[in-house]
């Protein structure tokens, strides 16, 4: 077991507010690594101690304060996960300032949506391509009166074309006086987070500070961290789950958060960095995963065998410490296998992985058992942006794989109409922006927050998510059927990059798919022809091919969770064509209007 000191961890009524969590941590570890992240201009990695972001905190904040803001006002960050992320918001809070973070690759229509209905005042962007992606909603913006640019090397140009632009360098005094903390309210609103919403406009989810200090107060005593952690934080910072985990919760507890230089670069930052704790999305397990497996299918057999081997004990012996499994005698193969595959797999993710949270959406149980055979306990939990976010999560000595884990202390549940998932607790939010009719139709009078998930709970009060209420595929023979189960099954191939299942109302379920590239190649050996994705796309052989490889992938659900017909996409959903959200889940609503066509052609005659 991990050290059970919360001797450091700051409790909520000595925090108050956000920024107060971070004065007090300040005060208690002034020359402790707080952040770590990549100079661009040096090619080096950086620390910041804590009390050098006190001092940069303060710079921005007399920068802030000549800018005419008052207690309240609306300042907006679209940026990548950087130190200068944390010291812009810490830089507000303490200003008393509401703080409303942007993706960075979120469409100009959407963000500009996000400012103008939150009447944001002053925003922060990294690039000057990002603010150039507002030309064309110019008007949308009235009420923005300053727009700082952290690299804008074309200053001059920009101030002649519109004054309210100006660089960071420009924008930031050499120094500031003592870093402050005006707001003295816990209630106070804090943040408003726009929902990425799968369908219609996004909602501004209004937190609180008590609201995210008792939620990441509750997280640390469930996910035990200390100040000898080093976490690798790589999802946007915007979205609430890497911003309460993998930066309240670190601040909480005197860790260090190292920034990865982008996704892509993952890998050689895992090497770099050796962090001892990840946060993470299930999708990037999956890739991952799908890796993995792909170069054992290159391999020799032998190889397999004894991949598979490794994670057989290694999960038998998780299972035994877990006390739900004897011991068996194959365990005391485990420090050869250890040896010989699990060790080779950690070394690659750094080597000082400890523990790894997955949440956001639904970890395939195959995938974490996997990880989990091979010595890494991935710990997943539940919650929603509308909770600040996390519900309920998994222990290190209370792990069940195919469940979300107990409530965190502080949270109450119960199940409500239809089996949903209903949530209260000092973490629910203060309710939407501007919208009270979509906040009465979530939070009922007695404050019980609808997740609009469909749950269980066992006697020990562990939650499994067995399905969405929105989501639910209902056929016309009156067959409901969670989708997200059967495509992540789908999934764990690696010729498989994207799936969506359809049917609903329809008498047979189909799916739309897009392959991976080694995918396109796959089928393309079996039928014959050019790995070309729009040729293959159009080849009913190739889409024969692929609906027998589906069927093997779903054969343990039921019978009526046949897919009967596929249609091939021969180009990849991303955030930036609109098919995905930020945290990249399906737009299902999107995709179907836009593959209507193929859709149809799938049900022809039926």
């Amino acid at each position: 077991m991990r050290g059970s000191q919360h001797t450091n961890v700051i409790p909520v009524e000595v925090a108050k507010t956000l920024d107060g969590l971070f004065g007090e941590r300040v005060r208690r570890s002034p020359e402790s690594v707080a952040y770590r992240d990549y100079d661009d201009t040096t090619e080096e990695w950086r620390d910041y101690t804590w009390a050098e972001m006190e001092r940069a905190v303060a710079r921005w904040q007399a920068a802030l304060s000549r800018e005419n803001l008052s207690l309240g006002d609306r300042v907006a960050v679209m940026s990548r996960n950087c130190s200068q992320w944390v010291m812009f918001e810490q830089a507000a809070l303490g200003l008393g300032l509401v703080v409303v973070p942007l993706y960075t690759e979120d469409r100009a229509e959407n963000a500009a949506y996000c400012l103008q209905n939150a009447g944001v005042k002053l925003l922060l962007v990294e690039k000057l391509a990002q603010w150039e992606v507002f030309s064309s909603v110019q008007d949308q913006l009235t009420a923005l009166s300053r727009i700082v640019i952290m690299t804008l090397l074309e200053e001059n140009r920009y101030k002649a074309e519109d004054d309210r632009v100006i660089a960071l360098s420009k924008w930031l005094p050499e120094q500031g006086s003592d870093a402050q903390h005006l707001n003295t309210d816990p209630h106070a609103l804090a943040t408003i987070i726009y929902t990425s919403g799968t369908t219609g406009r996004p909602k501004g989810v209004m937190l609180s500070h008590h609201n995210i200090l008792t939620n990441a107060y509750g997280s640390a005593q469930v996910v035990i961290v200390t100040p000898d952690d080093l976490l690798l934080s790589f999802l946007p910072l915007s979205h609430t789950f890497e911003r309460t985990s993998g930066y309240y919760v670190p601040m909480m507890c005197g860790a260090t958060v190292a920034y990865a230089r982008s996704i892509q670069l993952l890998q050689e930052d895992l090497l770099t960095i050796h962090p001892t704790i990840l946060v993470s999305v299930p999708r990037i397990y999956e890739r991952v995963y799908a890796g993995i497996r792909a170069k054992l299918a290159e391999g020799p057999a032998l190889a397999r065998k004894l991949f598979d081997l490794a994670v057989e004990v290694g999960y038998s012996r998780f299972e035994y410490q877990q006390e739900r499994d004897s011991w068996h005698l194959s365990h005391l193969l485990w420090p050869l296998l250890d040896k010989l595959v699990a060790r080779k797999l950690m070394d690659k993710l750094g080597g000082r992985l400890q523990q790894a949270m997955s949440g956001g959406a639904a970890l395939s149980p195959e995938i974490s058992r996997v990880f989990i055979g091979l010595g890494l306990p991935i710990l997943q939990g539940y919650g929603m942006t509308e909770s600040s976010p996390v519900v309920c999560a998994n222990r290190l000595d209370n792990n069940l794989p195919s469940s979300v884990g107990q409530p965190i202390p502080g949270v109450e549940v119960k199940l409500g109409e239809h089996g949903a998932l209903l949530v209260r607790g000092p973490n629910v939010m203060l309710g939407y922006w501007n919208n009270p009719e979509a906040t009465r139709a979530i939070i009922s009078d007695d404050g019980w927050l609808n997740s609009g998930d469909i749950a269980s709970i066992d006697e020990q009060g562990r939650i499994t998510i067995t399905g969405r209420l929105k989501d639910i595929i209902v056929t016309s023979t009156g067959e409901k059927v969670p989708p997200a189960d059967m495509e992540a099954a789908i999934l764990q191939d690696p010729m498989f990059e994207q799936v969506m299942i359809i049917g609903e109302g329809r008498s047979y379920l189909s799916a739309l798919v897009v392959l991976s590239k080694r995918g396109w190649e796959r089928v393309a050996a079996q039928c014959q022809v050019a790995a070309d994705p729009e040729q293959l796309a159009k080849n009913e052989q190739a889409k024969e091919v692929v609906l027998e490889i589906i069927t093997r992938k779903i054969h343990e659900f039921p019978g009526y969770a046949k897919i009967y017909r596929v249609a091939l996409i021969p180009e990849l959903w991303t955030v930036t064509n609109e098919m995905l959200t930020p945290t990249l889940k399906l737009k299902r609503s999107k995709i179907l209007e836009h593959y209507k066509d193929e859709i149809k052609h799938l049900y022809a005659g039926h």
